[in-house]
C-alpha cells in the first residue's frame, strides 16, 4: 500500500497535467474497489452518497461518522482520496481545521470545505469575509502537514438557490487568496458561466457533471480549462435508481426481467479478488 506521502504528491500532480481527469464519487468500500479496478487515478468521497447509503438524508452524518467512513475508504484502495467534508462540521474556523487534520490523518489526500450551512431545513451561505477566513483556518491546517494535502473550496450558492456567478467568482478569488488549492462551485449550469469561473482564478477548477444541467464532455471541459470533473452523489443515485427499479417491477408486476442487466457474480468476485 502506498504512503501518505506518495498519494499526496500523485493526487496535488494530477491537477497540472496538461489534460482533465474524472474523480469519481465511491460512496461505500465496494464501489470504490470498482472503480479503482476499472483504472480511474483518484476517488473523491459524496457527502450525500455516503448518507443515502447509512438511510440518512444528506447532512444528516456527524463528522465522527464522516471521518470514520472516510478513514476506512482511503485504507482499501492504493488511490489518492479526497473527502467531501461538508462545511466541516461546525461553523467556527476551527472547526473546518480540526475536520481537515482528522482526514488527514485518516489517510485522505485532499478534501473539501463548503460556504453553505443548514438552518431550519434552509440552506444557507456564510457571510463573505467569515466563509473567506473559514478557508483560511483550513488551508493552514492541511498545509501545515508533513505531507501534500490538497484543499478544495467550494462556493455552494448554486446549490443554496443563489445562482449569481459573480457572487460566486469572487467568493472563489477570496478563497484562492485564502490559500484554497482547488476551487469548485458545484451547480454551474452553462458552459459560459464554467469558463468565466476557470478564467477568473489561477487555481485548479473541478466541476461536478451527473446534477441537472448543462452536460459536457472530458475534453469539452479541459478545453476550457478545467482540470477535475467530479460527479457528486450521482454513481450513487443511478445504482440506488437501479435497486428501485428492480424492487418496483417485483412488487407491481411480479417479474424479474430487471436481472438481465444485472453485473455476474463471476465478474464481481473477479473485482474483489487480489
Amino acid at each position: 500500500m502506498k504512503s501518505k506521502i506518495e498519494k499526496g504528491e500523485e493526487f496535488r500532480a494530477l491537477h497540472y497535467r496538461d489534460a482533465a481527469f474524472i474523480i469519481p464519487n465511491p460512496w461505500d468500500l465496494g464501489s470504490a474497489r470498482i472503480l479503482e479496478k476499472l483504472g480511474f487515478e483518484a476517488l473523491a468521497t459524496t457527502s450525500a452518497g455516503f448518507a443515502f447509503s447509512a438511510g440518512k438524508q444528506d447532512g444528516a452524518v456527524s463528522r465522527d461518522e464522516m471521518i470514520e467512513h472516510v478513514r476506512e475508504l482511503a485504507a482499501s484502495t492504493d488511490l489518492p482520496v479526497s473527502a467531501d467534508l461538508e462545511n466541516g462540521y461546525g461553523d467556527d474556523p476551527r472547526d473546518a481545521a480540526e475536520t481537515i487534520r482528522l482526514a488527514a490523518e485518516g489517510g485522505c489526500s485532499g478534501g473539501s470545505i463548503e460556504d453553505m450551512y443548514a438552518r431550519n431545513g434552509e440552506r444557507l451561505i456564510y457571510d463573505h469575509a467569515f466563509a473567506a477566513e473559514r478557508v483560511r483556518a483550513a488551508a493552514e491546517s492541511a498545509h501545515s502537514l508533513d505531507f501534500t494535502f490538497t484543499l478544495t473550496a467550494r462556493c455552494e450558492n448554486y446549490l443554496a438557490g443563489n445562482p449569481d456567478i459573480g457572487d460566486t467568482i469572487k467568493r472563489l478569488q477570496a478563497y484562492q487568496e485564502a490559500g484554497a488549492d482547488v476551487l469548485y462551485a458545484p451547480g454551474l449550469k452553462t458552459i459560459e458561466d464554467i469558463t468565466a469561473v476557470v478564467t477568473s482564478v489561477d487555481r485548479p477548477v473541478n466541476v461536478v457533471m451527473g446534477l441537472s444541467g448543462v452536460q459536457l464532455s472530458v475534453s469539452a471541459l479541459a478545453a476550457i480549462g478545467v482540470k477535475r470533473i467530479s460527479v457528486g452523489s450521482a454513481l450513487s443515485r443511478a445504482a440506488l435508481g437501479a435497486f428501485i427499479r428492480a424492487a418496483t417491477e417485483m412488487r407491481d408486476h411480479g417479474t424479474f426481467t430487471y436481472a438481465k442487466d444485472a453485473v455476474s457474480v463471476k465478474n464481481l468476485m473477479e473485482m474483489f479478488g487480489s
